[in-house]
């Protein structure tokens, strides 16, 4: 029996889900409603755009070239191509990304847990993330079946339970420009890094689905969808929740304000619930995002020179180092670059998903077959 036999569309749908909602997909819709008040429905409109119809698009793009990561950046020039993959790959492993959903998920466990050490708890989320990829082509699953359907549960309780008792009075955005909150949520898109990230978790998911299933870009497709789905929707639902508590949220700093609300609707005993949903959430990005990390090095750096093993322990520790930059130091150096390097990615995404793919690297499962 085959992988794609053991686990089914909807678990990898959770699955996906689980790989891109980490920090920036927590904190960043929550800032947007907080914001754009009144104006969340275009602020938000925006922010889907490149929060997820890009990302998803991206790893659609990536699955046509069947996880070839060379080949996909190759459009730039062998070595630009080979030198910005390695780029991006970086900022979203031990350099950005990964350290910043750790550092998320202490601030968020702290409030219920204080007193425990940064340095501590970076030690302890490390030690997980290696148990998790470790065993990579198992990744899928253990994110589908383990970490997902318990973090999905709780991020809905707390939508449904807020919507339920939403404050009388709301706040109104004193900007009356519809286009500004738009171009703002639209940017503001660019922070979760789901489009990098797309690039680099297609690898993944071919490895643990196993490719030479004749209907493996359908499955993909389909889960594809249902993870889109999931992840739009919990958007959704943290922008409207941010605008409708606004008024009691306009001191809470960006990676406080989940649990803040929380607090609010749930009540004090329910912050370690939020706490660990903020924690659930964060490391099974992490996970995702060093396993990718590695891969690309094993494979496309280092050729198979250095065995799975020793790469990974060497990105954990770069990543626990950049841990001790705490969130706002990790989202001060990578909001620039993003906001470079961003609208390029994008235009290389729609040119690898329409144009043909080289004779000469021509793969199975070109576009033609997910119509």
């Amino acid at each position: 029996m085959n992988t794609l036999k053991k686990i089914d569309c909807f678990t990898a749908g959770l699955a996906i889900f689980a790989m891109f909602f980490g920090a920036g997909n927590i904190i960043f819709p929550l800032a947007l409603g907080k914001y754009a008040l009144n104006q969340t429905p275009w602020a938000l409109s925006g922010l889907l755009l490149t929060a997820v119809a890009m990302p998803f698009a991206g790893l659609l793009a990536m699955l046509r070239y069947r996880g070839q990561i060379r080949l996909f950046f190759g459009r730039f020039g062998k070595i630009p191509g080979l030198l910005i993959a390695s780029l991006t790959i970086a900022l979203l492993g031990p350099f950005g990304a990964a350290p910043r959903c750790i550092t998320l998920a202490y601030s968020t466990l702290s409030l219920s847990l204080p007193g425990i050490p940064l340095i501590l708890f970076s030690g302890i989320a490390c030690s997980l993330i290696l148990c998790f990829v470790y065993r990579e082509n198992r990744l899928l699953q253990l994110l589908g079946y383990v970490l997902s359907p318990f973090k999905i549960i709780l991020l809905i309780w707390i939508i449904i339970k807020g919507f339920m008792e939403v404050p009388e009075t709301t706040l109104v955005s004193l900007n009356p420009a519809e286009i500004s909150h738009f171009w703002h949520g639209l940017t503001e898109g660019y922070n979760t890094m789901d489009l990098l990230a797309a690039f680099f978790f297609a690898p993944i998911i071919i490895s643990s689905l196993n490719r030479p299933e004749k209907d493996f870009n359908r499955f993909v497709l389909k889960a594809s969808a249902i993870g889109a789905f999931l992840l739009a929707s919990i958007y959704v639902g943290f922008c409207y929740l941010a605008y409708f508590y606004a008024s009691e949220l306009q001191d809470i700093p960006s990676d406080g304000l989940l649990g803040a609300i929380a607090i609010k609707v749930l009540g004090q005993h329910a912050g370690l619930i939020v706490s660990l949903t903020v924690v659930i959430a964060c490391l099974s990005t992490a996970i995702a995002l060093i396993a990718a990390f590695a891969n690309f090095m094993e494979k496309e750096i280092l050729k198979g020179k250095i065995g799975h093993v020793p790469i990974l322990i060497v990105s954990l520790l770069m990543t626990f180092a950049v841990t001790t930059l705490k969130f706002q130091g990790i989202a001060h150096f990578l909001n620039p670059i993003l906001q470079l390097c961003y609208p390029a990615l994008i235009l290389l995404t729609f040119y690898n998903l329409l144009m043909p793919i080289p004779l000469t690297h021509k793969t199975k499962g070109d576009l033609h077959d997910f119509i």
